[in-house]
Protein backbone atom coordinates (compact mmCIF):
# COMPACT_ATOMS: atom_id res chain seq x y z
CA UNK A 1 0.00 0.00 0.00
CA UNK A 2 1.11 3.52 -1.39
CA UNK A 3 1.90 6.48 1.21
CA UNK A 4 -1.14 8.41 -0.96
CA UNK A 5 -3.58 5.50 -0.46
CA UNK A 6 -2.45 5.11 3.50
CA UNK A 7 -3.82 8.76 3.71
CA UNK A 8 -6.68 8.10 1.56
CA UNK A 9 -8.06 5.09 3.15
CA UNK A 10 -8.50 7.34 6.66
CA UNK A 11 -10.40 10.10 4.43
CA UNK A 12 -12.71 7.32 2.85
CA UNK A 13 -13.19 5.72 6.30
CA UNK A 14 -14.12 9.67 8.07
CA UNK A 15 -16.80 10.15 4.75
CA UNK A 16 -18.16 6.75 5.26
CA UNK A 17 -18.82 7.69 9.40
CA UNK A 18 -19.81 11.02 9.04
CA UNK A 19 -22.63 9.79 6.84
CA UNK A 20 -23.72 7.38 9.80
CA UNK A 21 -26.44 8.08 12.16
CA UNK A 22 -25.58 10.58 14.76
CA UNK A 23 -26.21 7.61 17.64
CA UNK A 24 -22.73 5.89 16.89
CA UNK A 25 -20.25 7.34 19.01
CA UNK A 26 -17.15 6.43 18.25
CA UNK A 27 -16.32 7.68 14.34
CA UNK A 28 -12.79 8.94 15.09
CA UNK A 29 -10.50 6.00 16.06
CA UNK A 30 -9.62 4.84 12.52
CA UNK A 31 -7.96 8.64 12.16
CA UNK A 32 -6.47 8.75 15.08
CA UNK A 33 -4.72 5.46 14.59
CA UNK A 34 -3.56 5.27 11.05
CA UNK A 35 -1.84 8.63 10.93
CA UNK A 36 0.22 7.86 14.03
CA UNK A 37 1.45 4.28 12.13
CA UNK A 38 2.48 5.48 8.48
CA UNK A 39 5.40 7.34 9.89
CA UNK A 40 6.91 4.55 11.96
CA UNK A 41 7.31 2.16 8.72
CA UNK A 42 8.88 5.31 6.73
CA UNK A 43 10.45 7.51 8.47
CA UNK A 44 12.78 9.09 5.44
CA UNK A 45 10.19 10.89 3.34
CA UNK A 46 7.77 13.29 4.50
CA UNK A 47 4.29 13.52 3.72
CA UNK A 48 3.29 16.46 2.32
CA UNK A 49 0.31 14.67 0.27
CA UNK A 50 -1.90 14.31 3.23
CA UNK A 51 -2.22 18.20 2.41
CA UNK A 52 -2.27 17.95 -1.08
CA UNK A 53 -5.08 15.44 -0.82
CA UNK A 54 -7.04 17.01 1.27
CA UNK A 55 -6.99 20.01 -1.45
CA UNK A 56 -6.55 18.35 -4.30
CA UNK A 57 -9.59 15.89 -3.70
CA UNK A 58 -12.67 18.26 -2.89
CA UNK A 59 -14.93 18.02 -5.80
CA UNK A 60 -18.12 20.31 -6.28
CA UNK A 61 -20.10 17.22 -5.95
CA UNK A 62 -18.60 15.82 -2.71
CA UNK A 63 -17.40 18.13 0.06
CA UNK A 64 -13.92 17.17 1.66
CA UNK A 65 -13.14 16.28 5.45
CA UNK A 66 -12.67 19.54 6.24
CA UNK A 67 -15.89 21.37 4.79
CA UNK A 68 -17.92 18.21 6.47
CA UNK A 69 -16.23 18.67 9.94
CA UNK A 70 -17.25 22.31 10.11
CA UNK A 71 -20.72 22.12 7.96
CA UNK A 72 -22.55 19.28 10.40
CA UNK A 73 -21.06 19.52 14.04
CA UNK A 74 -24.77 18.51 15.28
CA UNK A 75 -24.36 15.03 15.19
CA UNK A 76 -21.83 14.78 17.64
CA UNK A 77 -23.69 17.43 20.56
CA UNK A 78 -25.81 14.80 21.75
CA UNK A 79 -22.98 13.34 23.92
CA UNK A 80 -21.64 14.67 27.14
CA UNK A 81 -18.25 15.16 25.44
CA UNK A 82 -19.27 17.09 22.82
CA UNK A 83 -21.53 18.83 24.71
CA UNK A 84 -19.12 20.28 27.35
CA UNK A 85 -16.88 20.87 24.48
CA UNK A 86 -19.69 23.04 22.49
CA UNK A 87 -19.99 25.04 25.68
CA UNK A 88 -16.58 25.90 26.39
CA UNK A 89 -16.05 26.66 22.43
CA UNK A 90 -18.36 29.71 22.66
CA UNK A 91 -17.00 32.61 23.84
CA UNK A 92 -18.75 35.82 24.91
CA UNK A 93 -19.00 37.48 21.76
CA UNK A 94 -16.40 40.94 21.91
CA UNK A 95 -18.00 43.76 22.80
CA UNK A 96 -21.31 42.31 24.38
CA UNK A 97 -21.50 44.75 27.87
CA UNK A 98 -21.58 47.50 25.34
CA UNK A 99 -24.88 48.82 23.59
CA UNK A 100 -24.38 48.96 20.35
CA UNK A 101 -24.92 52.84 19.09
CA UNK A 102 -28.04 52.23 17.90
CA UNK A 103 -29.56 51.09 21.08
CA UNK A 104 -28.43 54.58 22.99
CA UNK A 105 -30.20 56.46 19.95
CA UNK A 106 -33.58 54.16 20.83
CA UNK A 107 -32.77 54.58 24.36
CA UNK A 108 -32.63 58.73 24.05
CA UNK A 109 -35.52 58.56 22.03
CA UNK A 110 -37.51 56.55 24.94
CA UNK A 111 -36.23 58.77 27.70
CA UNK A 112 -37.81 61.70 25.10
CA UNK A 113 -40.76 60.90 24.65
CA UNK A 114 -41.50 59.54 28.83
CA UNK A 115 -40.21 63.16 29.16
CA UNK A 116 -42.47 64.30 26.71
CA UNK A 117 -45.43 62.43 28.21
CA UNK A 118 -44.58 63.25 31.90
CA UNK A 119 -44.71 67.03 30.80
CA UNK A 120 -48.06 66.61 29.17
CA UNK A 121 -49.40 64.85 32.50
CA UNK A 122 -48.38 67.27 34.57
CA UNK A 123 -49.61 70.05 32.42
CA UNK A 124 -53.05 68.54 31.91
CA UNK A 125 -53.28 68.09 36.05
CA UNK A 126 -52.59 71.76 35.83
CA UNK A 127 -55.61 72.65 33.70
CA UNK A 128 -58.02 70.41 34.99
CA UNK A 129 -57.29 71.66 38.42
CA UNK A 130 -57.49 75.20 37.20
CA UNK A 131 -60.61 74.98 35.30
CA UNK A 132 -62.01 73.08 38.35
CA UNK A 133 -61.20 76.12 40.28
CA UNK A 134 -63.06 78.24 38.30
CA UNK A 135 -66.39 80.52 38.68
CA UNK A 136 -69.03 78.76 35.90
CA UNK A 137 -68.66 82.10 34.39
CA UNK A 138 -64.99 82.61 34.60
CA UNK A 139 -64.84 79.30 31.72
CA UNK A 140 -64.25 80.28 28.17
CA UNK A 141 -66.29 78.23 25.59
CA UNK A 142 -69.07 77.81 27.96
CA UNK A 143 -72.68 79.32 26.93
CA UNK A 144 -73.39 79.81 30.71
CA UNK A 145 -75.38 83.65 30.67
CA UNK A 146 -74.29 86.73 32.59
CA UNK A 147 -76.03 86.70 36.14
CA UNK A 148 -75.33 90.59 35.54
CA UNK A 149 -72.62 91.06 38.24
CA UNK A 150 -70.42 94.17 37.82
CA UNK A 151 -66.73 94.87 36.78
CA UNK A 152 -64.80 96.51 39.10
CA UNK A 153 -61.14 97.40 39.02
CA UNK A 154 -59.11 95.31 41.69
CA UNK A 155 -59.46 96.24 45.25
CA UNK A 156 -56.79 98.00 47.16
CA UNK A 157 -56.75 98.26 50.77
CA UNK A 158 -56.56 101.91 52.10
CA UNK A 159 -52.81 102.49 53.55
CA UNK A 160 -52.67 102.69 57.21
CA UNK A 161 -50.12 105.50 58.80
CA UNK A 162 -47.21 103.74 59.89
CA UNK A 163 -47.62 102.02 62.81
CA UNK A 164 -51.41 102.32 62.92
CA UNK A 165 -53.23 98.88 63.24
CA UNK A 166 -56.55 97.71 61.27
CA UNK A 167 -59.87 98.34 62.40
CA UNK A 168 -60.06 94.93 63.65
CA UNK A 169 -56.85 93.97 64.69
CA UNK A 170 -56.32 92.62 68.57
CA UNK A 171 -54.22 95.63 69.20
CA UNK A 172 -56.97 97.96 67.78
CA UNK A 173 -59.25 97.94 70.82
CA UNK A 174 -61.44 100.75 69.84
CA UNK A 175 -62.07 99.28 66.52
CA UNK A 176 -61.06 102.44 64.94
CA UNK A 177 -60.23 103.06 61.27
CA UNK A 178 -57.05 104.89 61.15
CA UNK A 179 -56.85 105.18 57.02
CA UNK A 180 -58.60 107.86 55.05
CA UNK A 181 -62.12 106.94 54.60
CA UNK A 182 -62.27 108.72 51.19
CA UNK A 183 -59.82 105.81 50.14
CA UNK A 184 -62.19 103.28 52.04
CA UNK A 185 -64.56 104.21 49.32
CA UNK A 186 -65.74 101.57 46.65
CA UNK A 187 -64.62 102.46 43.36
CA UNK A 188 -67.02 102.87 40.30
CA UNK A 189 -67.31 99.89 37.74
CA UNK A 190 -65.84 99.62 34.57
CA UNK A 191 -68.61 101.18 32.16
CA UNK A 192 -70.23 103.69 34.45
CA UNK A 193 -70.49 107.20 34.88
CA UNK A 194 -69.36 109.25 37.78
CA UNK A 195 -71.84 111.14 39.82
CA UNK A 196 -70.03 114.26 40.44
CA UNK A 197 -72.24 115.68 42.79
CA UNK A 198 -71.42 113.57 45.68
CA UNK A 199 -67.88 114.29 45.08
CA UNK A 200 -68.41 117.30 47.79
CA UNK A 201 -65.11 119.62 48.79
CA UNK A 202 -62.06 118.01 48.76
CA UNK A 203 -64.15 114.66 48.80
CA UNK A 204 -66.06 115.51 52.39
CA UNK A 205 -69.79 115.27 51.58
CA UNK A 206 -71.86 118.36 53.63
CA UNK A 207 -74.40 116.63 55.57
CA UNK A 208 -77.31 118.70 53.99
CA UNK A 209 -76.38 116.60 51.44
CA UNK A 210 -76.31 113.29 53.02
CA UNK A 211 -79.82 114.08 54.42
CA UNK A 212 -81.25 115.11 50.81
CA UNK A 213 -80.85 111.27 50.40
CA UNK A 214 -84.17 110.61 52.68
CA UNK A 215 -88.06 111.73 51.29
CA UNK A 216 -89.45 113.10 54.67
CA UNK A 217 -88.65 116.57 55.78
CA UNK A 218 -88.71 115.30 59.50
CA UNK A 219 -87.21 112.60 58.79
CA UNK A 220 -84.37 115.24 57.68
CA UNK A 221 -84.22 117.15 61.01
CA UNK A 222 -84.51 114.37 63.12
CA UNK A 223 -81.85 112.02 61.84
CA UNK A 224 -79.73 115.40 61.41
CA UNK A 225 -79.82 116.40 65.18
CA UNK A 226 -78.95 113.07 65.75
CA UNK A 227 -75.88 113.20 63.71
CA UNK A 228 -74.86 116.30 65.45
CA UNK A 229 -75.56 114.50 68.95
CA UNK A 230 -73.71 111.79 68.35
CA UNK A 231 -70.32 113.95 66.92
CA UNK A 232 -69.94 112.92 63.30
CA UNK A 233 -66.56 113.68 62.45
CA UNK A 234 -66.86 113.12 58.23
CA UNK A 235 -69.07 111.89 55.37
CA UNK A 236 -67.40 110.59 52.55
CA UNK A 237 -69.51 109.76 49.39
CA UNK A 238 -69.49 107.99 45.74
CA UNK A 239 -71.85 107.70 43.00
CA UNK A 240 -72.12 106.22 39.88
CA UNK A 241 -74.96 105.14 37.08
CA UNK A 242 -74.45 102.03 34.44
CA UNK A 243 -75.48 101.58 31.03
CA UNK A 244 -78.58 99.87 31.99
CA UNK A 245 -79.47 102.78 34.41
CA UNK A 246 -79.18 101.60 37.84
CA UNK A 247 -78.05 104.28 39.98
CA UNK A 248 -75.48 103.73 43.11
CA UNK A 249 -75.03 105.83 46.14
CA UNK A 250 -72.81 105.46 49.27
CA UNK A 251 -72.13 107.26 51.86
CA UNK A 252 -69.45 106.29 54.97
CA UNK A 253 -70.38 108.13 58.16
CA UNK A 254 -67.23 108.01 60.73
CA UNK A 255 -67.75 108.84 64.19
CA UNK A 256 -65.56 109.25 67.01
CA UNK A 257 -66.24 105.42 68.60
CA UNK A 258 -67.16 102.66 67.53
CA UNK A 259 -69.83 102.61 70.77
CA UNK A 260 -71.37 105.72 68.66
CA UNK A 261 -71.39 104.37 65.42
CA UNK A 262 -73.04 100.92 66.38
CA UNK A 263 -75.18 103.19 68.32
CA UNK A 264 -76.46 104.70 65.23
CA UNK A 265 -76.98 101.50 63.28
CA UNK A 266 -79.26 99.89 66.21
CA UNK A 267 -81.31 102.66 67.00
CA UNK A 268 -81.47 105.22 64.14
CA UNK A 269 -81.53 102.75 61.43
CA UNK A 270 -82.89 99.21 62.35
CA UNK A 271 -84.48 98.87 64.68
CA UNK A 272 -87.69 97.66 63.24
CA UNK A 273 -88.09 95.05 60.17
CA UNK A 274 -87.37 98.15 57.88
CA UNK A 275 -85.55 100.95 58.24
CA UNK A 276 -87.00 103.85 60.33
CA UNK A 277 -85.88 106.54 57.96
CA UNK A 278 -87.56 106.05 54.57
CA UNK A 279 -85.24 106.86 51.98
CA UNK A 280 -86.14 108.90 48.22
CA UNK A 281 -87.65 106.71 45.82
CA UNK A 282 -89.00 104.09 48.80
CA UNK A 283 -91.98 103.45 49.92
CA UNK A 284 -92.55 99.93 51.18
CA UNK A 285 -89.01 98.25 51.74
CA UNK A 286 -88.76 95.16 52.99
CA UNK A 287 -86.15 92.88 54.57
CA UNK A 288 -84.59 91.30 51.97
CA UNK A 289 -84.14 87.48 52.86
CA UNK A 290 -82.56 86.51 49.82
CA UNK A 291 -79.68 88.25 50.41
CA UNK A 292 -76.88 85.78 50.87
CA UNK A 293 -75.22 84.55 53.92
CA UNK A 294 -71.90 83.80 52.19
CA UNK A 295 -71.32 87.96 51.51
CA UNK A 296 -70.82 88.44 55.12
CA UNK A 297 -67.89 89.88 56.49
CA UNK A 298 -65.94 89.45 59.97
CA UNK A 299 -66.36 91.75 62.16
CA UNK A 300 -68.80 93.64 59.99
CA UNK A 301 -72.60 94.12 60.10
CA UNK A 302 -75.29 94.69 58.01
CA UNK A 303 -79.23 95.00 57.67
CA UNK A 304 -80.41 95.19 53.34
CA UNK A 305 -83.66 95.69 52.55
CA UNK A 306 -85.51 96.00 48.99
CA UNK A 307 -88.20 97.87 47.72
CA UNK A 308 -91.58 95.25 47.07
CA UNK A 309 -94.34 95.65 45.04
CA UNK A 310 -96.07 97.68 43.45
CA UNK A 311 -93.24 99.77 43.81
CA UNK A 312 -93.22 103.66 42.13
CA UNK A 313 -91.26 104.57 39.17
CA UNK A 314 -88.51 103.05 40.02
CA UNK A 315 -87.62 99.91 42.49
CA UNK A 316 -85.03 101.03 45.27
CA UNK A 317 -82.58 98.86 47.20
CA UNK A 318 -81.08 99.45 50.45
CA UNK A 319 -78.28 98.80 52.87
CA UNK A 320 -77.29 99.72 56.37
CA UNK A 321 -73.68 98.84 57.28
CA UNK A 322 -71.69 98.82 60.74
CA UNK A 323 -68.44 98.52 60.37
CA UNK A 324 -66.70 99.69 63.62
CA UNK A 325 -66.51 103.86 64.10
CA UNK A 326 -67.99 103.31 60.39
CA UNK A 327 -71.68 103.62 59.80
CA UNK A 328 -72.85 103.01 55.94
CA UNK A 329 -76.13 103.77 53.62
CA UNK A 330 -75.77 102.41 50.19
CA UNK A 331 -78.32 102.87 48.08
CA UNK A 332 -79.26 101.18 44.32
CA UNK A 333 -82.76 102.47 42.52
CA UNK A 334 -83.46 101.38 38.93
CA UNK A 335 -86.51 102.24 36.82
CA UNK A 336 -88.41 99.09 36.63
CA UNK A 337 -86.73 96.64 38.90
CA UNK A 338 -83.32 96.98 40.20
CA UNK A 339 -81.40 94.06 39.71
CA UNK A 340 -80.22 92.07 42.84
CA UNK A 341 -76.63 90.85 42.04
CA UNK A 342 -74.81 93.84 41.69
CA UNK A 343 -76.92 95.14 44.81
CA UNK A 344 -75.38 92.07 46.49
CA UNK A 345 -72.05 92.82 44.78
CA UNK A 346 -71.68 96.09 45.95
CA UNK A 347 -72.20 95.74 49.35
CA UNK A 348 -70.33 92.63 49.70
CA UNK A 349 -67.57 94.73 48.24
CA UNK A 350 -68.09 97.74 49.81
CA UNK A 351 -68.02 95.76 53.40
CA UNK A 352 -64.60 94.19 52.80
CA UNK A 353 -62.83 97.37 52.15
CA UNK A 354 -63.88 98.54 55.57
CA UNK A 355 -63.39 95.15 57.32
Amino acid sequence: MTEQQQVAGPASTEDAQMNEPANEPAPAEPVVAEPESAPANEPAEPQPAPADSVVAEPAPTEPGPAESVVAEPAPAADTPAATATATAAEPEPVGAGVRPPKDRRVLRAVLRWTAAVGVFAAVASASAYGITGMERTDVPGLATQSDGRWDFPALVRAPLPSGSPAPFAEANEANAHYADLRALLLPAPKGATPDKALNGADGWLPTKDYLAEYAVADDRQELGQTLVDSGLRHIAARGWTTPDGTRTRIYLLQFGTAAVADKLYAGEAVPFSNPKHQVQGDSTSVYDEDFPDRAAVSGVERQVYREQKPYGPEQVREAYVSAGDVFALIVQSRKGAAAAVPFQQTVALQSQLLG
